[in-house]
């Protein structure tokens, strides 16, 4: 069988991560992973058990991930900021044998214990082991959890297989290979820092240029050595813009890159333009989940398509469903449906927790992601919000909440917008509107944005009411809290 990361199973002196100035080559990534595997060894730990992993902003985070995998163990990583509620979950459902810390006095005493120490990976006085380089098998790899907007998080299972089967796709569609080094500044516990980033430099053979903090400097500044790719999320994006208009070596730094992508949400077309215009390359957008990996991608044999995010990668099967599960043909880019998945990259279920994962993945496989999109005749997708959340039904017709937010993104006087639906006892549900403006002291008139929308989109799509905000409610990984704009609406209504 093929090892998942070949370029650790004959291991050299290339450089396959840096972090904060400091490089390593695969050989030595190799030994710090032997290391760990013999301190592993050493507390009992055995292939299959849980060990968690507090994603601090430092080397050691990113070569104990490493190393779990290559030990067969299944990494748990966790997010520095966890809450004690959030915390005492975790320890229940995933129950890791043990936590490691780069630094272990910067994680609260809590639910999950006091971390060891991640000090002997960069030891060359501690005890190695031989380190078996793990296969692509379907044994359990990762336990994510999700960012529980609607409940408890769940601990989405993904295998080796799942990971490697969906990398070597997003290679495919990239053009990514081992010349390639990967330039972030995400964070290691969910899927686009963790999986893509990292385990997606070292499956191809290139490096990952690690920055723990953003910074638009920074980050311009590792752009420009070498044949790079930049993995960022539309907030990034915004910051590295306003930023490169500031700054020459910013923009500089953009235009170096091979291969700008985007994800974890939509990036305006505003954005995409303004990138375009300060450093002329454009930003390819990819959608996923963490329980599917990456679904789709848009291919760099073609330019970026500002709103889309392409067509299935290959391997994986999509199609569009109505609420009764029943598939939806059109290719028209306006009819919407329920983006419904399968294939290898999949993830194995929830935790512990089969009644959920039965939910969300029928008896053939198909996932149903909650996610709403139309697609155009080339197969692309259109991403225009979640099921739950944003399909609004107004006057007869379904509405996704994502176009008419990112119409209002558009416009010039609009940082951010988010819509939702209220009940209405004339429509059904009215379409209400929530913006940050860019300038606060001097927003534009509710009135002008609603018309703003109503030249742009169907009539019916026009906001019924909009009321500006200092900031749209987010939880800890960032993402928009639509429950809370619910409670403001009500709260503004009575």
């Amino acid at each position: 069988m093929q090892p998942l990361f070949p370029c650790l199973a004959a291991p050299d002196d290339r450089p396959v991560l840096t972090v904060d100035g400091r490089t390593l080559s695969a050989a030595q990534v190799v030994a710090a992973a032997a290391r760990h595997v013999a301190a592993l060894t050493a507390l009992g730990v055995r292939p299959g058990d849980h060990v968690g992993v507090w994603t601090q902003p430092d080397l050691r985070s990113a070569l104990a991930l490493a190393a779990n995998a290559l030990a067969g163990v299944v990494s748990v990583p966790l997010n520095p900021r966890l809450g004690a509620s959030e915390a005492a979950h975790v320890a229940s459902d995933a129950a890791p044998r043990f936590c490691f810390a780069a630094d272990p006095q910067a994680v609260p005493a809590g639910p999950l214990g006091r971390p060891l120490m991640l000090d002997h990976l960069l030891d060359e006085t501690c005890p190695s082991e031989h380190v078996t380089m793990r296969e692509i098998d379907e044994a359990p790899m990762l336990v994510l959890y999700t960012s529980g907007t609607t409940g408890l998080p769940k601990g989405a299972v993904l295998s080796a297989a799942n990971i490697a089967h969906n990398l070597d796709a997003l290679a495919s569609a990239w053009l990514w290979t081992a010349a390639d080094a990967v330039v972030h500044a995400l964070p290691l516990f969910h899927v686009h820092g963790l999986v893509l980033g990292w385990f997606g430099s070292l499956r191809v053979g290139g490096c990952l240029r690690w920055l723990p903090r953003f910074e638009p400097a920074s980050l311009a500044a590792a752009l420009c050595r070498g044949r790079t790719i930049l993995f960022a999320v539309p907030t990034m994006f915004h910051r590295l813009a306003e930023a490169a208009e500031a700054d020459p070596a910013v923009a500089e730094g953009l235009r170096a890159a091979r291969l700008l992508i985007s994800g974890s949400a939509g990036l305006g077309v505003r954005e995409h333009q303004r990138i375009a215009a300060l450093c002329g390359r454009g930003v390819y957008e990819r959608y996923g989940l963490t329980e599917t990996l990456i679904n789709c991608a848009l291919p760099v044999s073609g330019p970026p398509r500002p709103g889309y995010v392409g067509p299935p990668l290959p391997g994986v099967e999509l199609r569009l469903c109505d609420d009764q599960r029943r598939t939806i043909a059109a290719g028209d880019d306006e009819t919407i449906g329920e983006v419904v998945v399968r294939g290898p990259q999949v993830f194995t279920g929830y935790l512990n927790n089969p009644v959920a994962t039965a939910a969300v993945r029928d008896a053939e496989g198909w996932f149903y992601t909650g996610d709403l999109a139309t697609r155009d005749q080339s197969g692309a997708l259109r991403i225009v919000g979640r099921r739950a959340t944003d399909l609004i039904k107004s006057g007869g017709f379904k509405i996704g909440a994502g176009e008419i937010e990112a119409c209002l993104a558009d416009h010039p006087e609009v940082r951010e917008a988010a819509v939702i639906g209220v009940d209405d006892p004339d429509l059904g549900e009215r379409i209400v509107a929530f913006v940050v403006a860019r300038d606060p002291a001097a927003p534009p008139s509710a009135e002008a944005l609603i018309q703003h929308v109503a030249a742009a989109l169907a009539p019916h799509k026009r906001p019924r009411a909009l009321h500006f905000v200092a900031e749209l409610p987010r939880n800890a990984m960032g993402k928009l809290l639509k429950s809370g704009l619910r409670a403001l609406a009500a709260s503004r209504c009575s």
